[in-house]
C-alpha cells in the first residue's frame, strides 16, 4: 500500500518565500489544534513530518517542464502554450511554472522548518522526524540551487511582520551547497538506525544525495563523494539496495533475454507489462509486443532508494502544482506530472527529440527502448520524422496519476560512484568504477567494458535516466552544457546561450521584495 501520508493540512497562508503564519492546523475536520497543542500529542511530530512529505508531492509537477524540457532529450509541440518557449530556452521570468516550482519548494522548506524549529520538543521515538525534516530541507534547496543557481537558504520559519525575509538574501552557489551538504549530514545522524521506508527519507538516501551535492557544487569534492558512495555500494546488501536484474538462462536467445531485462527495467518504475515477446528476428524491431500499465505492487523494489508516493483515486479534486498553496491534501490522487503521463501527449510536451531518437533505438538499446519509448509512435516516426514519439516510462493517466516519482534509485548511485572515481580524469580502468559501470550496462543488455571515459559515462546516464529530469543537470555537472545545448539549439533553431543553463529568478519574488533580489543574467 502506498498511503503513507496522513490527511493533514498545515494551515499556513503560504505565498512563495514568506508569509504570515496562522496558528491552526487542521488534522481531520472538525477537530483543529494549534501547532503548540499538536506538538504535545503522542504523534504530533509524525503528523508534521507527513505534512512535509505531502507538501513535496506538488514539486515534481513542474520539474519536467522546467528541467527535462530544457535538455536535448525532448521537445514540445509547437501548438502548446508557453511550453515551446521553455523548450527553446526563451523562458519569461513571469512564467507560472517558474514561480510555482520555486514557491512549492519553499512551501516544503517552511513545513520542514516547522519541525526543525521545534526539534528539542520531539520525543525520543519521533527524533527521526527531525532527520526527515533536515533531509527534505536539503533536497528542496538542492532543487532550487540547481534550477536558479543563486538562491536564499532559509533555515527557519519566517515571520513577514518582522521583515525577516530581508535576512535571507540570494547566496553564492557554493555557500548554498555547503548548507545543503550540512543538512544532509545532520539528517544522516538523526536517521541512523531508523527502519527503512522507501517513501520516507533514510540514512542511505541522505548519504547518496550528500554525495551528489558534493559532485554538483561549483568546485566538486570527488574524494568526499567517493567515500560516501563507497560506504553504500560496499554495503548495498545491508541497505537492501540493488538493481532489478535477472541472471541469464543459457536456454534463452539474445532477444528473449533482452525481453526479460526490458520487463525488469520497466518494473523499476512500477510498471507491469501486458503482452509477449516479439517474434520478429529483426534487431530494428522492439523485443516486446504489448503495453505497460502502472502496478503499485511493483513500486517498492530494491532499486528504489527514495520516492514520492501517489495513489490512484478517481476524482475531479486532484491536486496539481498550481493548486492553492494551502490545499496540501485534497485527495490521494495527486498527479506527479501532467507532462510525463498520459496528459503529456495532449499537451505535447513529452515528445522525444530527433536527436535522442538517434541513440534510443531498438538496435542500440534493446532493453531500455521498450520501457522508455512508445513503440507505435517510433514505428510511425521511422517513416515520417515529423511524428510525435512519446514517453512510455509513466503510462498512467496524468489527471489521477498513480506512478510514484522516484527521487533516487540505485542505478544513479552506481554511476555517481563512477563519476566520483573518475574525478578530473578523462578515463579510468579502476576496477571499482568498471564494476559499477558494468552492472548498469549488463542490466541494459550491453557489453561489459574494461575502460570507461567521462563521455561514455555521460552517454550512459542519458539513456538510463531519460524523462527522469537528470540530463540538464548532468550536462552542467560534467561541464558539457554549453557545447551540447549550443549544438542542439543551432540544429533545432532554438535560443540557448550559456546564461540559459539556469532559470530566471521568479519575477514574483523580485516584486515581493523590491531592490532585494537580483535577476539572473540573460533575463
Amino acid at each position: 500500500m502506498k498511503k503513507i501520508y496522513k490527511n493533514i493540512i498545515l494551515c499556513f497562508s503560504l505565498a512563495a518565500l514568506v508569509t504570515s503564519c496562522e496558528k491552526e492546523l487542521d488534522l481531520s475536520n472538525p477537530t483543529a489544534l494549534s501547532i503548540e497543542e499538536l506538538l504535545q500529542t503522542n504523534n504530533g511530530f509524525e503528523l508534521l513530518s507527513n505534512g512535509v512529505l505531502d507538501a513535496y508531492q506538488k514539486v515534481p509537477a513542474n520539474e519536467f517542464l522546467l528541467i527535462e524540457l530544457r535538455s536535448d532529450n525532448v521537445r514540445a509541440n509547437s501548438e502548446n502554450g508557453n511550453f515551446p518557449a521553455i523548450n527553446a530556452y526563451n523562458v519569461d521570468p513571469n512564467n507560472g511554472d517558474v514561480s510555482t516550482y520555486y514557491s512549492n519548494n519553499m512551501s516544503t522548506i517552511k513545513h520542514a522548518n516547522t519541525v526543525i524549529d521545534n526539534r528539542f520538543l520531539a520525543p525520543e521515538n519521533q527524533q527521526y522526524t527531525v532527520g526527515e525534516a533536515y533531509f527534505m530541507r536539503a533536497l528542496c534547496h538542492f532543487n532550487l540551487v540547481r534550477a536558479y543557481q543563486n538562491v536564499p537558504f532559509v533555515d527557519k520559519v519566517l515571520d513577514i511582520t518582522k521583515d525577516e525575509a530581508l535576512d535571507y538574501p540570494q547566496l553564492p552557489e557554493a555557500d548554498v551547497y555547503a548548507k545543503i551538504i550540512s543538512d544532509f549530514k545532520t539528517s544522516i545522524a538523526y536517521l541512523d538506525g531508523v527502519a527503512q521506508n522507501r517513501y520516507r527519507p533514510s540514512k542511505g538516501a541522505a548519504i547518496c544525495l550528500a554525495a551528489k551535492a558534493y559532485l554538483s557544487q561549483p568546485n566538486p569534492n570527488y574524494e568526499e563523494a567517493e567515500l560516501l558512495l563507497a560506504s553504500v555500494i560496499e554495503n548495498n546488501s545491508v541497505y537492501n539496495y540493488d538493481l532489478i536484474y535477472t541472471e541469464r538462462d543459457a536456454s534463452l536467445t539474445d532477444r528473449e533475454y533482452y525481453a526479460t531485462l526490458a520487463v525488469d527495467y520497466g518494473n523499476v518504475f512500477g510498471n507491469q507489462f501486458t503482452g509477449g515477446f516479439s517474434e520478429s528476428a529483426l534487431a530494428s524491431d522492439p523485443v516486446l509486443d504489448g503495453d505497460w500499465s502502472n502496478n503499485p505492487g511493483f513500486e517498492i523494489n530494491e532499486e528504489v532508494i527514495f520516492s514520492i508516493a501517489y495513489d490512484l483515486v478517481s476524482s475531479d479534486n486532484y491536486t496539481t502544482s498550481d493548486s492553492g498553496l494551502g490545499d496540501q491534501v485534497e485527495t490521494d490522487s495527486e498527479s506527479h506530472s501532467f507532462a510525463m503521463t498520459l496528459q503529456g501527449p495532449s499537451n505535447g510536451v513529452n515528445i522525444a527529440s530527433p536527436n535522442f531518437l538517434e541513440i534510443m533505438t531498438p538496435e542500440l538499446q534493446p532493453v531500455r527502448f521498450p520501457g522508455t519509448i512508445k513503440a507505435l509512435d517510433y514505428s510511425a516516426f521511422s517513416n515520417d520524422n515529423t511524428v510525435d514519439v512519446f514517453n512510455a516510462k509513466f503510462p498512467t493517466d496524468g489527471e489521477i496519476g498513480d506512478n510514484d516519482w522516484i527521487v533516487l534509485r540505485y542505478a544513479d548511485v552506481l554511476l555517481l560512484y563512477v563519476e566520483a572515481i573518475l574525478g578530473t580524469d578523462d578515463s579510468t580502468t579502476d576496477s571499482r568504477a568498471i564494476d559499477a559501470f558494468n552492472q548498469v550496462r549488463l542490466r541494459a543488455g550491453l557489453e561489459e567494458v574494461v575502460n570507461v571515459t567521462k563521455d561514455e559515462l555521460l552517454a550512459e546516464r542519458q539513456v538510463e535516466f531519460v524523462y527522469e529530469n537528470q540530463r540538464l543537470y548532468d550536462l552542467i555537472r560534467f561541464g558539457e552544457a554549453d557545447r551540447v545545448l549550443t549544438d542542439f539549439s543551432t540544429l533545432n533553431s532554438l535560443f540557448y546561450t550559456n546564461e540559459k543553463k539556469y532559470l530566471p529568478f521568479p519575477q514574483r519574488e523580485i516584486d515581493n521584495l523590491p531592490n532585494f533580489y537580483k535577476q539572473n543574467n540573460g533575463y
